[in-house]
């Protein structure tokens, strides 16, 4: 995981697409600039990001289903639950899974568990819209970097 890149998945752990499930690993960094303010002397991951996790499991799960056609933009968050708080260092297991498919939209649920434990979960909607410029060559060659490579993409 790298927070200030916006990089929040390290691993696809595995993707169905039979089934419409893309499973994910991240790691918490031990150090980052998000911690001095989030909060000083007691650190947390920020809902906001972990919301971002889901949310980038869930557009690779989209990316990967749909060969890279057309990419998805985070569009809405319902339903969001934070069950607990994460720290640094902290391992996750994140799901994804297909819940709706047409009209220009994607909608998935997503989970992020750690040690087991229920951390968060939300509703994610995504418009599907082209890629803009040559955008697909760099999702692809970053989905192809975290292990994510769907037949035929």
């Amino acid at each position: 995981m790298r927070l200030e890149y916006f990089q929040m998945i390290d691993r696809v752990a595995s993707f169905d697409a039979a089934a419409q499930v893309l499973s994910a690993t991240s790691t918490v960094p031990d150090d980052s600039p998000v911690f001095e303010g989030h909060f000083p002397g007691h650190p947390l991951m920020p809902g906001v990001l972990l919301t971002e996790t889901m949310a980038q499991a869930s557009g690779y799960l989209v990316l990967g289903l749909l060969k890279f056609s057309h990419m998805p933009f985070l569009a809405g968050v319902e339903k969001a639950k934070f069950r607990t708080f994460v720290g640094p260092g902290a391992g996750l297991a994140i799901e994804a899974q297909l819940v709706h498919h047409g009209s220009g939209y994607a909608v998935t649920k997503a989970k992020i568990r750690s040690d087991g434990k229920a951390v968060c979960d939300a509703e994610l909607m995504f418009r599907l819209m082209p890629f803009p410029n040559d955008m697909a060559t760099v999702m692809r060659a970053q989905a192809q970097a975290i292990g994510l490579v769907p037949e035929a993409a």
